[in-house]
This record gives structure tokens, C-alpha cells and sequence, in this order.
């Protein structure tokens, strides 16, 4: 049987708006915001750098865990981030490099 994996993670711009979100495949979901390819508030702020995430391995806690940290006061999230990534690293910077050819750019 094939185990879940779920994440809660967080996505910020380079001014420093974060969104925070919740998936069951870190990998897809960070390519997906440095494509634009997720609508709404991350496209529209351009939260494409991926500076923390959690992973769960029930459905309930990761939900329950991103509606937690989606209450917080932003002070309290930025602690969180630089608790783990102090500073402000893009986790995800080079995943999925190793598929794009030659001078081709991550976002499409």
C-alpha cells in the first residue's frame, strides 16, 4: 500500500508577502508557483520562493496545521520560517533543473 505524504508549506515574493498552502506532492505544488501556474493570491503577488514546509502523514493534521499557521500574526510566521531557513533560502531553487535543456527558463 502506498504511503501519503502531505505538506503544509510556505511561499513568499521578493517583497515579502507569504502564502501559505497545503499539498499532497511538494515537488509539483513549488514548480507550480515559479510557473505562475497556481491562480489567485500567489500569482497575483508573485509568491514563487518556497522558504518552509512541514510534512504530515494524515490529511487531518496537515489541514488542521495550515489553517494554524494561517492565523498566526505575521511576526509569528517569520519566526517560523527563520527558525529553519534563517535566511530566507528558495528550498525548491533546484528542483526540477536537471529536466530543463540548455538555457531554457524555469518559468514558461
Amino acid at each position: 500500500m502506498r504511503e501519503h505524504k502531505y505538506f503544509v508549506y510556505i511561499v513568499c515574493s521578493n517583497s515579502g508577502t507569504l502564502y501559505i498552502g497545503m499539498t499532497n506532492s511538494i515537488y509539483r505544488r513549488s514548480l507550480e508557483h515559479k510557473r505562475d501556474g497556481i491562480e489567485g493570491f500567489a500569482a497575483k503577488y508573485n509568491c514563487t520562493r518556497l522558504v518552509y514546509y512541514e510534512s504530515f502523514d494524515d490529511v487531518t493534521k496537515a489541514i488542521d496545521r495550515e489553517k494554524q499557521l494561517k492565523r498566526w500574526v505575521r511576526r509569528k510566521k517569520i519566526a517560523l520560517i527563520e527558525s529553519r531557513n534563517p535566511r530566507w533560502a528558495d528550498l525548491a531553487e533546484h528542483w526540477g533543473a536537471q529536466l530543463l535543456f540548455t538555457g531554457e527558463s524555469m518559468k514558461k
